[in-house]
């Protein structure tokens, strides 16, 4: 059995998906990017204010569900462009201890939604 997981602390969806999906004790995120939910602008400043944004919208998804970026176990990050990867690296650093930092993989891609630099998805388990 799956719930929908949704929070007003994060994004609405761009399009017909949620903002999780809890399937037993999995929790799959939908890719986030840097859209402020209390402005519903995008945080396009530099990248490392864009994947902060990004980062606290996957922490309001995880929230909402009960969950913590302990509980991640794989992350995805779509990026725009690899010269961003240091900078993203650092900020979504921030969130994860080294020792127990979940499984990931970083892929440059041709575009993204709204034309923004760094997209980010999650599955959590507890």
């Amino acid at each position: 059995m799956k719930k929908i997981i949704t929070t007003d602390k994060a994004p609405t969806p761009l399009g017909p998906y949620n903002q999780a999906v809890l399937s037993g004790n999995t929790l799959y995120i939908s890719g986030q990017i840097a859209i402020n939910p209390e402005t519903n602008e995008l945080v396009l400043d530099d990248i490392t204010s864009e994947t902060l944004q990004v980062m606290r919208n996957l922490n309001a998804v995880l929230e909402a569900a009960n969950y913590t970026f302990n509980d991640v176990v794989k992350s995805s990050i779509f990026i725009s462009n690899m010269d961003d990867f240091a900078a993203i690296n650092d900020v979504y650093g921030n969130f994860f201890d080294d020792t127990t930092a979940p499984a990931r993989e970083t892929v440059q891609v041709a575009r993204l939604p709204k034309h923004v630099n760094v997209e980010i998805s999650m599955i959590a388990v507890k």
